[in-house]
């Protein structure tokens, strides 16, 4: 069995997590979310831990630590949260929430309007800092990196939108 598999997700006191057919509920204090067991992979949920299991041939072994690390993404999501950094860096470059709305100023000749999908805000601290948070951690991920597509940061001058976390590798200009 995997080895991600066999240990278990401790569920919080707040948090409940039901199983009824394929589908997994958990829900926290911030939200709920839902998720479809693969088949082949079973989840049990006794006191307050929950355990994958696999079911059949060798390829579920695999799913079955996938499954809990999904749930354990889950568990986290309703009880914390996950939150995305990024950061504009070019002269002109600048970002403002309104809504659910993400208006960008990207030195393109028109401005970019992003909006959020459902159960994701987002916020502007600065003018060049954008923060996406949310419970689910796969649409958090999503939506920060389809931000980031409208100007990934280019080699030599380090302009565009990137993680906050990301280190940018810079490259000489052309010698003669």
């Amino acid at each position: 069995m995997s080895r991600v598999a066999k240990a278990p997700v401790d569920l919080p006191s707040g948090v409940e997590c039901n199983v009824s057919g394929r589908d997994v509920r958990v829900k926290g204090k911030n939200a709920e979310l839902v998720f479809t067991l693969p088949d082949g992979v079973d989840l049990d949920v006794e006191d307050s831990a929950a355990r994958a299991r696999p079911t059949g041939r060798k390829h579920n072994l695999a799913m079955a630590g996938t499954v809990r690390s999904i749930v354990a993404n889950m568990v986290t999501g309703v009880t914390d949260g996950f939150e995305r950094r990024l950061e504009l860096v070019g002269v002109g470059y600048r970002a403002q929430a309104q809504g659910s709305n993400l208006n960008l100023s990207l030195g393109l000749s028109h401005p970019v309007v992003h909006a959020m999908p459902e159960g994701v805000s987002v916020e502007t601290p600065t003018q060049t800092e954008v923060v996406i948070k949310g419970a689910d951690k796969q649409t958090v991920g999503q939506a920060a990196a389809e931000i980031r597509n409208y100007r990934p940061p280019e080699p030599y001058k380090g302009k565009g939108i990137r993680y906050s976390d990301e280190r940018v590798i810079r490259k000489d200009a052309k010698k003669k």
